[in-house]
């Protein structure tokens, strides 16, 4: 199941590509049931914190009628960073399943590790499913962003 509901966070991850945006995607699932989707709006929004998953946790939460979102699990194609993180604990959200690791702003593994270290009043559940697609998605990305930049110098 979990590699299906990533499908779906990727499908998201699209959605932001389409628009400019660094492409990450989310899904909330509850029941195995997709409740809420998310992809970065941060550009189209002119917000910094028009995360996906921050995207996501608000529409579930105004479905719901309540901030806690208990028995959630959510889905996202890029590690989240530590605004998603503390959104994500706050939520009361069970557990993360990502499918790229972010090695300049992750939260979870690759900056900070701040689901591991159970401090916090709410423990959240982790898993690191490695998938390509995640990844290769921001490469393209960033890539053709590098290739602009070029063009415009020459």
């Amino acid at each position: 199941m979990d590699s299906f509901f990533l499908e779906k966070a990727l499908e998201q991850a699209k959605k932001a590509h389409k628009i400019n945006e660094v492409p990450v995607g989310c899904v909330l699932v509850h029941n195995n049931q997709i409740l809420s989707k998310g992809y970065n709006q941060i550009e189209k929004r002119k917000n910094s914190m028009a995360h996906a998953e921050i995207m996501a946790i608000q529409i579930a939460q105004k479905k719901q009628k309540d901030w806690r979102l208990k028995g959630c699990v959510l889905y996202v194609t890029l590690e989240p960073c530590i605004m998603c993180v503390g959104a994500i604990l706050h939520a009361r959200i069970e557990k993360v399943v990502f499918g790229a690791l972010d090695y300049k702003w992750g939260g979870v593994y690759s900056k900070a590790h701040l689901l591991e270290k159970k401090t916090f009043n709410h423990d959240v559940s982790i898993s690191y499913l490695p998938h390509s697609s995640c990844s290769e998605i921001l490469k393209d990305f960033f890539k053709s962003k590098r290739q602009e930049k070029k063009k415009i110098k020459a």
